[in-house]
This record gives structure tokens, C-alpha cells and sequence, in this order.
């Protein structure tokens, strides 16, 4: 054998039993999941338009569908046309006083020119007791009208108050019936189709956070004293012919309770141990990462 060839295995053996050490020195295994957000509908009738597909990338407060409001545009037409109707009840306060307060006006300047009168004795007391008599009638009526031209009022606009809100009511229900993405992300799942009745709540798609992924891992009760919220962690992901990727993770999450491991992550003997779950935040750069790959992590 010679020397080119011994120095080839070399090598070979030095990369295979670093891919090895690899494996064999991960602390921690779990797979990638991320931040699912289920939109649903916020009001009822029939999805007018959905302009949404899996796969597809939305921008939080885009507007993706709505949902036929005719008939809420129609309730508010109603009620519009009763505010108007009321409005239009109400009494005309001021022209009607305006009639009393011009004859109290005169009839207080009358009682005054009676007044001189008397000092110069050109009236008589009875005509001072009588104009005094009708202004203190004019001014009960004015006050008397006043008051019921006021108690009108208000019964009026107590009915309009609650149809001011109704109609706000209805405003925010239109505005609700557009179905909006709350968040940046990809649409994992669609539910419905346009032309389809939903109702309130009825899911409508969820849209996940694939530029951030999470990975969940499992460690045992010893591994915890080496972590803490925050931590920066390496993980690592399979690669073509037995090589990894590595990704730079920041420890989100720690699980307060142990919990046996699960299924799709270890050997039948180790699924008896209890583990705890911790979830580690890592970049998704260029995409490569994505829900349900498995990953592995060393602290």
C-alpha cells in the first residue's frame, strides 16, 4: 500500500468518525416547528373573495378576503333613515319661546311705564296689579314651556343614542367582515373556498412564522443545570452524504414540569425517561429549515 493511498484513508476515517463525534456528542433532539396563527372569521355570511394559497407569503395587515356584508350595508341604511326621521322631531325650542319672551318683554315694559304712571298718579293701583299679574302668568308659561320643550328633547335624543351605536355596531362589523393577516408568514393551511358560508370563529387558514423556526428538544433532568433562558446554543441539521448544517439558537424556552420523551425521538428504552421540553429559536436562513426536520443540539 502506498503512501498516497494510506494518507486517502486517512482522510476518509477522520471525516467519518467527525461526523460520528457529532452524533454522538449532541446534547440534545427535537424537531422544528413554528409559531402557527389560525385566522378565523369574525363575522357570518358568504366569503365574497379569498385570495389565498398554501405556500403563500402575506404581510401582517393585508387584506386576503371579505365577507358579503349587503345585508349589514342595508341595517345600517335603516337605521341611518331613523336617526334622520328623529332629528327632524325635534322641536324647535327656540322660535317657540321666542313668541312668550317677545310678549314678556313687552309686557315687563309695560309694568314699567305703569310703574311711573303711579308715582305720578296718572294709574291707577288696579292696572298695576294687572299688568303685574301677567307678567308673573308669562313668565310661569315661558318656564312651563321650557320644560316640556326640554323633556321632548331629551326623550328624542334618548332614542337616538342607542341607534348612534347600532349603528357603530354595524361600522365595526363591516369592518371586521375583511379578513386580514395578523402577522408576517407563510399560509400553512387553507380551510375554505370562496362562495362558502362561514360563521363566526369557522377557521378560514393559518398562516406560520417560517423566517423564525423553533426547534422543540428534550433534555434530561441533569442537562438542565447546564442551560438558562437566553443561551446561545448550536444545533445542528442533517446535510447530504452524512454531513450537517449548523444554526446558531437562542433558548426561548424552558418547560417547567418533565414529561416522558416523546415517540418520534428516541429508542423504546430511553421513551421510559422523563425529559424536559425546551424550545430553542434559530434563523431560517434562505428557507432550508422546515416543519417537522429533525435537528440536534449541543449547549
Amino acid at each position: 500500500m502506498n503512501r498516497l493511498t494510506i494518507l486517502i484513508i486517512i482522510m476518509i476515517s477522520s471525516t467519518f468518525c467527525s461526523c460520528t463525534a457529532d452524533k454522538e456528542h449532541a446534547d440534545a433532539y427535537g424537531t422544528f416547528e413554528t409559531t402557527e396563527t389560525l385566522v378565523a372569521a369574525k363575522g357570518n355570511g358568504t366569503l365574497e373573495s379569498f385570495k389565498v394559497e398554501e405556500g403563500q407569503k402575506l404581510t401582517a395587515g393585508i387584506m386576503v378576503g371579505c365577507i358579503d356584508t349587503t345585508d349589514l350595508h342595508i341595517k345600517a341604511g335603516q337605521i341611518e333613515a331613523q336617526i334622520v326621521a328623529l332629528h327632524n322631531s325635534l322641536p324647535e325650542s327656540a322660535i317657540q319661546l321666542q313668541v312668550i319672551q317677545q310678549e314678556l318683554g313687552h309686557a315687563r315694559h309695560e309694568q314699567q311705564r305703569v310703574a311711573g304712571l303711579i308715582q305720578g298718579q296718572a294709574a291707577t293701583q288696579q292696572q298695576k296689579d294687572n299688568i303685574d299679574a301677567n307678567v308673573r302668568l308669562l313668565e310661569k308659561k315661558y318656564a312651563s314651556l321650557q320644560s316640556t320643550l326640554s323633556v321632548q328633547t331629551a326623550s328624542i335624543l334618548g332614542k337616538i343614542t342607542p341607534l348612534e351605536w347600532q349603528l357603530r355596531q354595524i361600522v365595526v362589523d363591516i369592518d371586521r367582515s375583511k379578513v386580514i393577516s395578523p402577522v408576517n408568514g407563510i399560509v400553512l393551511t387553507k380551510f375554505v373556498e370562496p362562495g362558502e358560508v362561514v360563521g363566526y370563529g369557522k377557521p378560514l387558514f393559518s398562516v406560520g412564522n417560517l423566517d423564525q423556526m423553533i426547534l422543540r428538544a428534550y433534555v434530561s433532568g441533569d442537562q438542565l443545570s447546564q442551560i438558562a433562558l437566553g443561551d446561545t446554543v448550536q444545533v445542528a441539521t442533517d446535510r447530504a452524504k452524512g454531513q450537517y448544517d449548523h444554526w446558531k439558537g437562542i433558548i426561548t424556552w424552558i418547560a417547567d414540569k418533565a414529561e416522558f420523551t416523546p415517540k418520534q425521538i428516541q429508542t423504546k428504552d430511553l421513551r421510559a425517561d422523563l425529559v424536559y421540553a425546551v424550545k430553542i429559536r434559530v434563523a431560517n436562513q434562505k428557507g432550508i429549515l422546515k416543519i417537522g426536520m429533525p435537528g440536534e443540539v449541543v449547549f
